[in-house]
């Protein structure tokens, strides 16, 4: 006969099994609702991550379009600012100092203007040294001094006009021969060391000339020193101009700090013709003044000296140009 205590948990185990729910399955369904919820949670923490991310990166890409946009209107008035420029005959190029621009034609006009004028003072110079030679007159004399000093003055007006196009055409002597650039000071010659030349063949002076002449080399003297700290100043301020600019680039920022600074540059270089156009009045008013202390010989040897001394310096560096090398 059966237990009945065995019977009815016979039937309890049968009905569990009817019912297809084992006592394992139970607990696994248990934990596996603790593990949706968990994963839920995470998930709905990653939706609110990407959310917060992609809020902050349309932020940032308003304000790079904005900046884009200050940027453009800044370069656009910096361009402005260029072609005004390049209408006055200042040009940047990307080749360096193998720039194109009007001031290259500027350039060759000045060297064949400069080549007229050299033929047409070497005329003047050998007629007068021909009156001297002779002992003209001192009527025809004068004619033919005050027409070599009218000449100069032509020199100084050629040049100015050329500064304008291409002052570094100018500057840097390109136009003269290598010896003349070896004493090159403002695109010309410095007046005082040509006076300080001239004393000695300007012998005999009387006193009063000797102290004018002096007092004209002291103040020349002067005035060259004043050019050449106006120079170095420019200088000074030009390179810290361009070394503001020395900053990484790629950023649109970037790009327009250097605009700025380079057209701040540009704007400096635009007084360099003043610096040749002061150089030249001193040489000019040193000629002038010389010629007012002195007699109309002594004007005619002193410009005669003037002209053998740097027609030397142009043989000098024909020599040197065509001397034998090892």
């Amino acid at each position: 006969m059966a237990d009945p205590m065995t019977d009815s948990s016979t039937d309890a185990d049968t009905e569990d099994k009817d019912l297809g729910f084992p006592h394992n399955q139970l607990q696994a369904t248990v934990g596996s609702d603790g593990s949706d919820k968990s994963r839920d949670q995470k998930t709905l923490r990653r939706l609110a991550q990407n959310r917060e991310a992609a809020r902050k990166s349309r932020l940032r890409k308003k304000a790079y379009v904005q900046q884009l946009e200050s940027s453009r209107m800044k370069l656009t008035q910096l361009e402005q600012e260029l072609q005004r420029a390049r209408q006055q005959g200042i040009f940047i190029s990307s080749s360096g100092d193998q720039s194109q621009s009007a001031g290259g034609n500027g350039a060759l006009a000045f060297d064949v203007e400069y080549s007229r004028w050299l033929e047409e003072h070497n005329r003047r110079i050998s007629e007068l040294r021909g009156a001297v030679s002779s002992h003209a007159g001192d009527g025809e004399l004068r004619m033919i001094v005050e027409g070599v000093a009218t000449h100069y003055d032509e020199i100084f007006r050629i040049k100015g006009d050329a500064a304008k196009a291409d002052v570094f055409h100018i500057l840097s002597g390109m136009w003269k021969t290598p010896a003349e650039r070896c004493f090159l000071w403002l695109g010309g010659f410095r007046s005082s060391e040509l006076l300080k030349l001239l004393i000695n063949q300007l012998e005999p002076l009387t006193e009063q000339q000797s102290l004018a002449i002096n007092n004209l080399q002291q103040s020349s003297q002067q005035a060259e020193d004043a050019l050449s700290q106006g120079m170095e100043a420019l200088q000074q301020s030009l390179a810290e101009t361009l070394a503001g600019s020395l900053a990484p680039s790629g950023s649109s920022g970037n790009v327009a700090n250097y605009m700025g600074q380079m057209a701040m540059a540009m704007g400096k270089l635009g007084t360099l013709d003043g610096f040749i156009r002061q150089a030249d009045n001193l040489r000019q008013q040193t000629l002038q003044q010389m010629h007012r202390i002195l007699t109309t010989r002594q004007s005619a040897r002193a410009l005669l000296a003037i002209s053998d001394y740097f027609s030397r310096l142009r043989a000098l560096s024909s020599l040197w140009l065509a001397r034998p090398r090892e």
